[in-house]
């Protein structure tokens, strides 16, 4: 299905068109087919002799209802540009021409109305909308003239749409989904339905997406309709009706959307380029902004007449590349057209760097610069460029370093190389205030490196950059390669332990006698990362060897043997002999039976 919508003045004949090119009413409310004015958007569709299906919205022509009119077009990736020949090129043609570029939509057909009332004015008329088109996506669009209420030139206007439609790109059936909601209303005995012109992706029964309105929710798909009748899945493009569960119809409105969960950004500030209008230094610093089916208020920030910031006055599912349109909060009138060229932005605390923002956006493509992006934050996840909307994905920008799979890490080297220096710094540092310290702890790394500039945006790197400096990880900590440890003052101390636990090999010494060698907890742990002592709890040391000294004693023993077998064995005490048989238990030299029993295990290495 492809969707149309139309656009052009007031009384131009759109809905007379549309009508008889689909033989269904548009206009939904009483009020409109009473006035024979359209007031809100109408939807229709049928289905051309080629069998390519169409979906129209129809808007409002009228100047009041230019916020309905950006909620129809906004969508749509054609429009049918209507204007009536016996009235010609008027004020709201070129606010829905302006809006249309604005929008950036490429893809259309210009039809001129109402060519039996005054079939003489005709050329002027196309002559005069070719003139007003010029400059604009539309000013090489077909020239159609028909008559909607004598149906003459209706077949040619088929056609010309076939071809138009045949010309329009494809979406594509996988992209993740943003349907923007145009209508919400309640169905009896199936609750809650919302419609909306679904541009890219598919939809299916059962989906679990996400609700972005005035608050976020997760909402399950309860059914599917299109042209009326039910689906268990819908592609782009396509106009769709969603049932959705328990959710109150009044709980939704125009401007919310539905989105594939976790795969878009919902942002209320982007830095933008202005397209066409009005210039941003002479622009009023307040809009409502209009893309999709939304219109917020948002402040502008200019950086210059091309460039500035949009903050919204609530967050949108917004990416690199969408079209905003700027219209003035206290008029009708389209002011400006915007590009979104950065979902993500820098804060922007010091003097100048708005010029500085200003100049990087200036060279800056509109589909974004994948390679600027990394380059301005150090180390970004593939998927999250690809939820910014970024294109040139599909391959590794020059200078740029990749890490792990296709949605790995993109790194820029220089930053990687300031991390890498950054950490070599602190650990050396650390070694020299702490020389019984085993390194830097990993966690003190990593809150090092999130505070610089560009900070390490994830522990997952930090092995990276700890490779990237010439250290090494061990036991979450990071040091020089080969590191040994210095105990410096406490060398004496460790030195009468080792003689003495040579002597009684399992008379562990007692926390005075620690205390007296001046041996704490730091010199202890110290002493253990060396091979000098090995630690089974914090104040109870003995030799590396004595796992092995205590295997040869117990495999004496009759089998299996009790703790105070063991303790009498090894002339030791019960505060030396439990954790000693458990630190055998964890090796697998022994098991333990039950609470006073253990043997050897037979099959173990040995001492």
């Amino acid at each position: 299905m492809y969707v149309v919508a139309t656009a052009g003045h007031v009384d131009h004949g759109k809905s007379t068109l549309v009508r008889a090119l689909t033989g269904m009413e548009p206009d939904r409310l009483a009020e409109e087919q009473r006035r024979g004015l359209t007031i809100d958007l109408g939807f229709a569709w049928t289905t051309l002799p080629s069998g390519r299906e169409v979906a129209f919205v129809d808007v409002p022509g009228h100047e009041r209802f230019l916020a309905n009119m950006l909620a129809g077009v906004g969508p749509a990736p054609v429009v049918c540009f209507v204007v009536a020949a016996d009235k010609g090129w008027q004020a709201q043609s070129s606010d829905h021409r302006d809006a249309i570029t604005a929008l950036g939509i490429r893809h259309g057909l210009v039809v001129i109305t109402r060519a039996d009332r005054a079939p003489e004015q005709v050329p002027a008329t196309i002559a005069e909308t070719q003139a007003a088109l010029a400059g604009t996506p539309l000013a090489t669009a077909p020239v159609v003239v028909v008559s909607g209420t004598e149906g003459t030139g209706l077949d040619l206007l088929v056609r010309r749409l076939d071809e138009v439609l045949a010309a329009t790109p494809a979406p594509d059936p996988e992209a993740r989904v943003r349907l923007w909601v145009d209508r919400s209303f309640t169905i009896k005995g199936a609750g809650t339905v919302v419609t909306g012109s679904l541009t890219a992706g598919t939809l299916r029964t059962g989906d679990r997406l996400t609700l972005v309105g005035e608050t976020t929710r997760a909402v399950s798909v309860r059914g599917l309709h299109s042209r009326n009748q039910a689906a268990r899945e819908v592609t782009a493009h396509a106009r769709v009706a969603v049932n959705l569960r328990e959710l109150q119809a009044e709980s939704i409105h125009r401007g919310d959307a539905l989105l594939t969960p976790r795969t878009w950004p919902v942002v209320d500030t982007v830095d933008v380029r202005r397209t066409m209008g009005t210039g941003f230094t002479e622009a009023p610093q307040r809009f409502v902004v209009h893309v999709g089916t939304a219109a917020v208020g948002a402040r502008l920030r200019p950086f210059d007449d091309d460039h500035g910031r949009l903050t919204l006055s609530r967050p949108l599912p917004l990416q690199v590349g969408d079209r905003l349109v700027l219209r003035d909060p206290g008029g009708h009138s389209v002011l400006a057209g915007a590009l979104v060229l950065d979902v993500d932005v820098p804060a922007l605390t010091r003097r100048g760097d708005g010029a500085r923002r200003a100049a990087a956006l200036a060279t800056r493509p509109d589909g974004g610069d994948p390679a600027a992006e990394v380059e301005r934050r150090g180390a970004v996840r593939v998927k999250r460029l690809r939820s910014f909307g970024l294109t040139g994905l599909d391959r590794l920008p020059a200078g740029l370093l990749a890490v792990g799979d296709d949605d790995g890490w993109w790194l820029h080297p220089p930053a990687l190389d300031r991390w890498a220096e950054t950490l070599k710094r602190a650990v050396s540092a650390k070694l020299a205030a702490e020389p019984l310290a085993p390194g830097l702890p990993q966690g003190a790394a990593f809150d090092l490196l999130k505070r610089q500039t560009p900070p390490l945006p994830d522990a997952a790197l930090l092995g990276l950059v700890v490779g990237r400096a010439g250290l090494e990880a061990q036991g979450g900590t990071i040091r020089p390669p080969g590191h040994a440890t210095d105990l410096g003052a406490a060398e004496p101390g460790v030195a009468e332990l080792e003689r003495r636990l040579r002597k009684r090999p399992f008379l562990a010494p007692e926390a005075d006698d620690l205390a007296a060698l001046h041996q704490g907890t730091r010199e202890l742990a110290a002493a253990e990362r060396a091979g000098r002592l090995l630690r089974l709890a914090d104040q109870l040391v003995l030799l590396p060897d004595a796992p092995a000294r205590a295997m040869r004693l117990l495999a004496a023993l009759d089998q299996p043997f009790t703790t105070s077998e063991a303790r009498q064995a090894l002339d030791t005490t019960r505060r030396v002999i439990i954790p000693l048989l458990e630190h055998l238990d964890a090796r697998g030299w022994t098991r333990r039976l039950d609470p006073t029993r253990r043997q050897i295990v037979r099959s173990h290495p040995g001492p």
